[in-house]
């Protein structure tokens, strides 16, 4: 059987990561594959490894930036295109999408955008009749596409309207374009550092927030900066790593990490003493855990297992992160607005029900859980605390004080739980401000 694509060249610049970008774009659009899985790990791209690491950034930047902004681009090629974008050759649509996000939002010279974009069409069998549509598209986006987009930005038009809604919903038509505005921005690269906070700040040149984390930017690969290969720091958003520290002193004492990897959480408690069980159901997961606390050199004990079904021993604290939407990492994972379906929070309600129950059996008389999921939908958070208080009458919610969470009063819900937004933390450079959607409670068994 024939193969769709032509032979692709080798030797012009910037073609084999936008080739690749393309590929990765077609994977989750088309064939619904999550963006992580084929960036990393076994299930990668096979030509990501071939790339140089400047290549390697430009192909993850072109990805995430076009769907970051898939909604805006969708409908200004919609507006350029007299028959909209070509159903019948994926690599059309990728070629666009990819060509007009670097003439809009990226530092790429117009002609280049559009030269490397018809590549990309005559390339491929059944999108080589488009050369000619992309070449003109792509040239009128150049002259009229920035005033579109400017005027565009004026709505949220990159979060499915689903998801929208849910968001106008629960918490107000302002706070849900705030959170669409500070999604729209790529996120600054967040650091749990182990010991001499302001040193590393520093060196790194970031910046530390009122809750410890150092917060920079990214310059090169992360691997390159200076530290990690030492295991002086680990890469962690300011919101994913406030759960962790709700259980206090945790010197001496056994805390089992359900759902454990990649493990940040695992690492924070490890390095403030505890005597961690580290669980997930994955065993690619669990050796990525493993392999991410040998280069902090920390130790936990690793369980491959359900964690539903898994039986152990009784424990001081149980901390859950619970498998969720995600929605509120949508900024650092743009492909999770498009992939996800409101069906499947009802779903993942369910296992987390299931999951809080398995983490209260865990548990010693006085012993604490940590309950947080990366949502914004109170099905997975909010409800799901309400639903396990109310039906289990041996837990009591512990509220959270600000001094616990860096001050931050407002992250602190009415009933003293957790709820943090992606449009907190603003900073007069966007790329420099917000944070994870996250929400967190603290319950203690009696």
């Amino acid at each position: 059987m024939n193969s769709p694509r032509l032979a692709q060249p080798v030797d012009v610049p910037g073609l084999a990561a936008r080739r690749i970008a393309a590929d990765v774009l077609d994977g989750v659009l088309h064939k619904r594959r999550m963006l992580d899985e084929q960036l990393d790990g076994a299930t990668a791209h096979p030509g990501i490894k071939t790339l140089s690491d400047r290549d390697r950034a430009l192909m993850r930047r072109l990805t995430a930036t076009s769907l970051r902004k898939l909604g805006t681009l969708r409908k200004l090629l919609g507006r350029l295109l007299d028959r909209g974008i070509p159903t019948d050759a994926p690599r059309a649509e990728s070629a666009l999408l990819i060509g007009a996000a670097q003439i809009l939002w990226m530092d790429v010279p117009d002609h280049a955008a559009v030269d490397l974009s018809v590549r990309l069409v005559q390339a491929d069998r059944r999108a080589a009749r488009y050369a000619g549509l992309v070449n003109a598209v792509l040239r009128r986006c150049a002259r009229e596409g920035r005033e579109y987009a400017a005027e565009a930005a004026a709505e949220p038009a990159d979060i499915p309207a689903w998801l929208l809604a849910r968001w106008t919903k629960n918490y107000g038509q302002e706070t849900a374009h705030a959170i669409a505005i500070a999604l729209s921005y790529e996120p600054p690269l967040d650091l749990t550092v182990k010991d001499s906070t302001e040193q590393w700040a520093a060196r790194l040149h970031g910046d530390i927030l009122p809750t410890g984390t150092v917060r920079t930017l990214l310059h090169g690969p992360v691997t390159m900066m200076p530290g990690f290969s030492e295991g002086n720091w680990w890469v962690q958003d300011a919101a994913a790593a406030l759960p962790a520290k709700l259980f206090g002193d945790v010197a001496g004492k056994s805390i089992a990490d359900l759902c454990a990897a990649p493990g940040g959480k695992t690492a924070q408690l490890a390095h403030a003493g505890a005597e961690m069980t580290a669980i997930d159901r994955s065993q690619n997961r669990v050796l990525r855990l493993t392999d991410n606390l040998a280069r902090l050199n920390l130790s936990a004990r690793t369980v491959v297992a359900d964690a539903t079904e898994w039986d152990g021993e009784l424990f001081d604290g149980v901390l859950l992160d619970a498998p969720c939407a995600s929605t509120g990492t949508t900024r650092r994972h743009p492909d999770i607005a498009w992939l996800k379906h409101e069906a499947d929070i009802g779903a993942l309600a369910a296992l987390q029900k299931r999951l809080l129950q398995k983490s209260v059996s865990l548990l010693k008389p006085g012993g604490t859980l940590v309950y947080c999921t990366c949502s914004l939908e109170p099905e997975e958070g909010e409800h799901a605390i309400a639903a396990i208080l109310d039906s289990d009458t041996s837990l009591q919610r512990m509220p959270l004080t600000p001094g616990e969470v860096g001050g931050l009063a407002e992250i602190i819900t009415p009933d003293g739980d957790m709820r943090t937004l992606p449009c907190y933390l603003p900073h007069e450079d966007p790329r420099r401000g917000g944070m994870d959607g996250f929400y967190a409670a603290r319950l203690v068994k009696s």
